[in-house]
């Protein structure tokens, strides 16, 4: 639920510290941040064919040194922390330039790292000297508040499904923002750091629900604003520079949110609800009395009243006499017993399912 007063789906002009200030204390989701990288050029890059690199040259990136950069970090990191609510989590991008500064200013700052993030790009741009190796990489850096925080999002089924039913890793392999999805202003990149939408689309889909607010104090093009918006979640963007407000501004008012059932996500077992035995038994949906069976009906058990079950001498819950009648040390009931229908053997897990499915609203 929204925190009243909070002014959503918006972009808020200035600089990023004061407006945050502005926001109510544990107002927000997740803070998703791409500050300036502190680049440090010296001087303009070229391509073999003496042709300028357009590479990250604005005022926005410049500061007088590494102690006026940490200082702004942990300015905007603190008004991140105050923003956010007890149960959200921040995501900060950054290349190897600013990313290990802006982790210790977070572990100073008392956010609890939750994991690094290493985005491989399948396209990054050459090293044109040959002088080192290709900068292949950016580091996010994904932290809850601090260390005694019990609860954050994790949509941990969700990324395992995407994932061809493998879990996710921590190396995610996406192409830099080109092509089509590149914005462009009179033939030039509108924003020097778009990133690609479908790196925000992980990052967002793993760890915010519908409904949730997404706070990016450096909005630029709006790239986490388009992502939120298409998934059915609430942005507030932060910008100082009118030109990337203009260019934001146009690429939402494009974006449609998709449709609900479009929007459903696997769900972790942890946060369905808990079925005992018992109350598929109170329900109806299995008799006292009823006779289970292994898949290979080698063991054999039957349904007590009050949700037990008897097997020879022994009774117990559904996972105690699995794992009796077995020798093993333990046993998931849920998949082990089965009832049968009609000639055929079906896992009393399915049971539990449909209770579930009944209490969904």
């Amino acid at each position: 639920m929204a925190t009243p007063g909070l002014r959503l789906d918006t972009i808020m002009e200035g600089d990023c510290i004061e407006v945050m200030r502005s926001l109510p204390d544990k107002s927000v989701n997740l803070v998703f941040a791409d500050p300036p990288y502190f680049l440090q050029l010296k001087q303009d890059l070229h391509r073999p064919d003496n042709s300028r690199v357009d590479g990250v040259d604005d005022d926005w990136d410049k500061f007088s040194g590494f102690g006026d950069y940490d200082s702004f970090t942990h300015a905007w990191l603190t008004e991140a922390k105050r923003v956010l609510k007890d149960d959200g989590a921040l995501w900060v991008i950054g290349t190897y330039h600013n990313i290990f500064r802006i982790g210790a200013a977070l572990q100073d700052l008392g956010f609890w790292m939750l994991n690094d993030v290493v985005w491989r790009k399948t396209n990054p741009m050459p090293n044109f000297k040959g002088t080192r190796f290709t900068n292949a990489h950016e580091t996010l850096i994904w932290c809850a508040k601090d260390e005694h925080q019990k609860r954050y999002t994790f949509n941990y089924e969700a990324m395992k499904v995407s994932n061809d039913d493998l879990q996710m890793r921590s190396d995610w392999l996406f192409p830099i923002c080109s092509g089509r999805e590149r914005i462009k202003v009179d033939g030039h990149k509108a924003h020097a750091t778009q990133k690609p939408e479908a790196l925000l689309h992980r990052l967002i889909l793993a760890t915010t629900n519908r409904g949730d607010v997404i706070l990016d104090p450096f909005f630029g093009s709006g790239t986490s604003g388009a992502v939120a918006k298409r998934l059915g979640r609430h942005y507030i963007g932060v910008e100082r520079e009118r030109r990337y407000i203009e260019v934001a501004l146009d690429r939402l008012a494009k974006v449609r949110t998709l449709p609900d059932d479009a929007l459903d996500t696997t769900v972790s077992k942890r946060a369905q609800p808990r079925i005992p035995f018992g109350t598929v038994v109170e329900q109806g949906l299995l008799q006292p009395g009823t006779v289970l069976f292994d898949p290979t009906r080698r063991h054999r058990a039957k349904v007590r009243a009050d949700g037990s079950l008897s097997s020879m001498d022994s009774t117990g819950s559904i996972h105690q006499i699995g794992a009796r009648v077995q020798g093993a040390p333990a046993c998931n009931g849920w998949t082990f017993w089965h009832f049968e229908d009609k000639g055929s053997l079906i896992p009393i897990d399915l049971l539990r399912q449909k209770l579930r499915s009944a209490m969904v609203v």
